[in-house]
């Protein structure tokens, strides 16, 4: 929140407009590889060790960026960001496993979502403060003492969850994530090249790397939705990608198409924050009589509906005020279909391989966030270069995201079964949740 504030600033002083997006593809890039090595580096050793040293790389990632010279050096710190920023949540998720019951898993999942609400709504108006007064690299730099009491505060929390690396004796998937992590900066490169052969070329060589390491990094099952784990990592990918391939844009679509200032835009972005953290609580408290399913095919519908107000929205004749119903609809729709599919997933995680099942859903998280913007600024790019309105491709874009979001309504049946911990929304997931990494 903080980066994308200031980065207009950064570019204006680094240049390089042509690299701007590549700030955030670097750091979804580094994401994914330290999502997958760090979640299954917790299968296997304490989870202390791979946090910290996430939390190292992350640190390093901050000095590198708020010191750059140029927005090369600025798109390796953000690489390096994105490590540590992988790992972190990957580790987390293990220590829920670990160290809470399954019934307790979707209220303290309801907390982690309401931890984002606070920096989404202060992070833009700190980072503009700062980047006004002492400038823009102290954004970057002012997060580094930060970043080390959290490493502390961790240390100390975490000491106590079960190190036990149970059985698992196969070597970290290095070669597999090297080929997702080049097949995925292929791809992201193709979806923004100018030249047709140039995005056919980058996305062909994108999808001909990545599809088979993603495959052979997933659960078994994940493509087809098999009920369970595999279900919840498929459900997680399209639901953030409905998400965000809208929700990236809404601030473009209300400043440009619709003349509002970025301060209208801004709150109406923060409504959404809001409303994620209260739909978070619901499921909560409605997991066990309501089941995954049913919580999961309503996040689904009410996705839908607010996805489906953004088109509508971008016409004159529609009052702004009903972009703020439409962030807030959609926000609602995430909170109450993100924490259940966590829940699913550790639920169906095989005793001591936690961080791999964590890794798999936090892996397709990543994935449909960075495919969703993406594809959008593929979209409005081509719009732009066609000579079309802008109002033209942002309202195929927002119709893609209430297809995508309808699609998370008819999977969500795949998470019906239960096992004998409740309603956790697995069928056999015990026995199904990893061999697939196996083979």
């Amino acid at each position: 929140m903080a980066i994308s504030t200031v980065m207009p600033l950064v570019e204006r002083d680094l240049g390089d407009l042509w690299l701007y997006g590549w700030t955030f593809s670097a750091f979804f890039i580094g994401d994914l590889l330290g999502i997958v090595v760090g979640g299954r580096s917790a299968d296997r050793v304490h989870p202390i060790v791979p946090l910290l040293i996430g939390l190292g790389i992350f640190t390093v990632g901050l000095v590198v960026g708020g010191l750059a010279p140029t927005m090369p050096v600025l798109i390796l710190g953000r690489f390096l960001q994105g490590i540590g920023a992988g790992v972190g949540p990957a580790v987390a998720y293990v220590c829920v496993a670990r160290g809470f019951p399954p019934e307790d898993r979707p209220r303290v999942f309801a907390i982690m979502s309401t931890a984002w609400v606070v920096p989404s709504l202060v992070a833009p108006l700190v980072a503009s403060a700062v980047a006004e007064t002492v400038g823009w690299r102290w954004v970057f730099l002012g997060l580094v003492p930060v970043t080390v009491l959290a490493a502390g505060l961790a240390a100390v929390s975490i000491r106590g969850v079960s190190g036990d690396p149970a059985e698992v004796h196969e070597a970290l998937p290095l070669t597999r994530v090297a080929m997702l992590v080049v097949g995925c900066t292929a791809l992201l490169a193709g979806l923004s090249a100018g030249s047709p052969i140039a995005a056919v070329g980058g996305v062909a060589c994108g999808l001909g790397l990545g599809l088979p390491a993603l495959g052979r990094l997933l659960p078994a099952g994940a493509a087809r939705a098999e009920p369970g784990l595999p279900a919840a990592v498929l459900i997680r990918g399209v639901l953030t990608f409905a998400f965000f391939s809208a929700s990236v844009y809404v601030s473009l679509a209300m400043t440009t198409v619709r003349n509002t200032s970025t301060f209208v835009a801004g709150a109406a972005l923060a409504i959404g924050s809001l409303t994620w953290t209260v739909g978070a609580w619901i499921q909560a408290r409605r997991y066990a009589p309501w089941g995954p399913a049913r919580l999961e095919r309503l996040a689904g519908v009410v996705l839908v509906a607010g996805n489906l107000l953004m088109p509508l929205a971008l016409f004159d004749a529609v009052p702004v005020v009903v972009w703020f119903v439409a962030t807030a609809v959609a926000g609602l729709g995430m909170g109450l279909g993100y924490a259940p599919l966590s829940s699913v997933a550790l639920a169906g995680a095989e005793p001591g391989r936690e961080g791999e099942a964590s890794s798999s859903l936090q892996l397709n998280d990543v994935l449909g966030i960075a495919l969703g913007t993406g594809v959008g600024g593929a979209i409005v790019g081509l719009g732009d270069r066609l000579g079309a309105d802008l109002l033209t491709p942002l309202a195929g874009l927002f119709a893609l995201s209430t297809l995508a979001a309808a699609v998370v309504a008819c999977l969500a049946g795949r998470l019906t079964a239960e096992t004998s911990e409740g309603h956790s929304g697995v069928s056999g997931a015990r026995s199904a949740a990893v061999p697939s990494n196996r083979s």
